[in-house]
């Protein structure tokens, strides 16, 4: 399990309980966030090997996961367990991520700055000798060390959403001209956002 899926010890020790159960449904494991504070949360992101997750399979997980911590009792008190896809901004947290979204904008943030910098953004172009491909704005290539990254994500833009529009269960259904209002709204606000 990389410390990307679960990165805090209560993270890596919940979802050792309950990875196998997750793969037994059919599911993968994207990323397990457990939050104290006022309303202590579990977060669960799952989805099927080759993608996606439909409400009803989050449903299906929930009540898996749930009678297992019932019995392993890992958390003291009570708290909320959600379980929902990655989404289409997904976090990439395993290796396969940065090849299966080659080609898209994603942002990458390191746990120690490399020449002071600690952020990057640009299009992924792979993975490679365990090395994270990064197109940068400027042209330029850069290899990141998967191990050096404490977090990564896709940046939503129009070719995402298509893509991920292409990408659902649902995509036989779907209309993507009606989501052309939504694109344009959310990429202005994407782009003002800062890096």
């Amino acid at each position: 399990m990389t410390s990307m899926v679960a990165k805090t010890p209560i993270d890596r020790k919940l979802a050792a309980i309950i990875n196998d159960e997750i793969e037994a449904l059919g599911f993968e494991l994207v990323r397990l966030r457990f939050q104290t504070g006022e309303r202590p949360t579990l977060q669960i992101m799952a989805e099927r090997p080759d993608g996606g997750i439909e409400v009803d399979e989050c449903a299906k997980i929930s009540t898996a996961v749930s009678a297992i911590l019932d019995v392993d009792d890992p958390i003291s008190g009570e708290y909320v367990l959600e379980v929902s896809s990655p989404g289409i901004d997904r976090p990439l947290t395993r290796q396969k991520d940065f090849d299966d979204w080659q080609g898209y904008d994603a942002r990458v943030t390191l746990e120690t700055p490399i020449d002071g910098q600690k952020r990057f953004r640009g299009v992924l172009t792979g993975l490679e000798d365990g090395e994270v491909l990064l197109n940068l704005e400027n042209g330029d290539t850069i290899g990141l060390q998967f191990d050096w990254i404490a977090e990564a994500k896709l940046v939503l833009d129009d070719n995402l959403i298509r893509e991920s529009l292409k990408r659902s269960p649902q995509k036989d259904k779907i209309d993507e001209n009606q989501f052309d209002d939504i694109i344009e709204t959310e990429n202005h606000t994407t782009d003002n956002e800062e890096d």
